[in-house]
């Protein structure tokens, strides 16, 4: 995996079409500028198809949701199925709100290619009870034996759509396939500590896969990068709160020109959840 993730980034100025979260625009535009991707965040549905013709990946960032985005959202599903441009779904807040629970999986039946959430998010779409109240995942769903049940139920559910990979993010991260399954340990609670880490993460994924890289392998390499920032943007912390966010979006613009793959701590799953 670590020669796989070699040469993804910088990226070589994939359009990325993002319809997200209102409160994070500016940082998730940034991210995408920082590994070499272009952002462009159209959500007029008269201008919808027109963009999707001709960005490379789609991000569909369900937070902040209104009705007016949400058709937003199913327009570009749709579209991005019918002109097979890779399609990224954050799934956030579905864990207390049936109605965007019921647009992810409405998004699921158009073709996806990555949907991602955090661990208790991921437990949710899963079938599986989860602790959490609002946006934010808990340390109860992210024990050992959590999250061997939510690798088993994820397994399932991509077994129903075997296109799909799933992502979920937290302490440990999983990535789900119906025939692979890791569990990835990079990364640091500083993370926690701005808004939109997770929202950055799905821009990184669209824009991997923007540049042609397998979904599978473009999960795993912008998860995995985005958290080793973080590693290393860690000792910003003394400085204060706001140090860490800017430090982060530093490593985002420079890591790639170090080794940081050989920082990626993986391990495979697969035969585990098999049994």
């Amino acid at each position: 995996m670590q020669k796989v993730l070699e040469n993804i980034f910088p990226l070589q100025r994939p359009l990325i079409h993002c319809i997200t979260n209102g409160i994070t625009k500016e940082l998730v535009a940034n991210a995408l500028l920082y590994v070499g991707a272009k952002p462009i965040m159209a959500e007029d549905e008269r201008e919808i198809e027109s963009v999707i013709q001709v960005s490379s990946a789609v991000l569909l960032n369900i937070g902040h949701l209104t009705e007016q985005k949400e058709a937003c959202i199913i327009k570009a599903a749709k579209l991005a199925n019918k002109a097979q441009k890779p399609l990224v779904v954050d799934a956030v807040g579905i864990v207390g709100l049936s109605n965007r629970l019921a647009l992810v999986q409405r998004l699921l039946d158009f073709g996806v290619t990555v949907v991602k959430g955090n661990i208790s998010e991921m437990r949710r779409l899963a079938g599986l009870n989860s602790s959490a109240k609002g946006v934010d995942s808990v340390k109860e769903d992210q024990s050992l034996m959590e999250l061997q049940e939510l690798a088993h139920a994820l397994r399932k559910l991509a077994k129903v759509y075997p296109q799909t990979v799933f992502l979920a993010t937290g302490e440990q991260d999983l990535v789900v396939t119906d025939s692979n399954c890791f569990c990835l340990k990079n990364g640091v609670d500083s993370l926690e500590l701005f808004t939109g880490t997770g929202d950055i993460v799905g821009a990184l994924i669209a824009g991997v896969l923007g540049s042609r890289i397998k979904p599978l392998e473009a999960t795993i390499g912008a998860i995995s990068y985005f958290n080793v920032c973080g590693e290393k943007a860690s000792n910003a912390l003394q400085l204060g709160m706001e140090s860490i966010r800017i430090e982060t979006g530093n490593q985002l613009s420079k890591l790639y020109q170090e080794n940081w793959q050989e920082m990626l701590k993986m391990e495979d799953w697969t035969n585990e959840v098999v049994k």
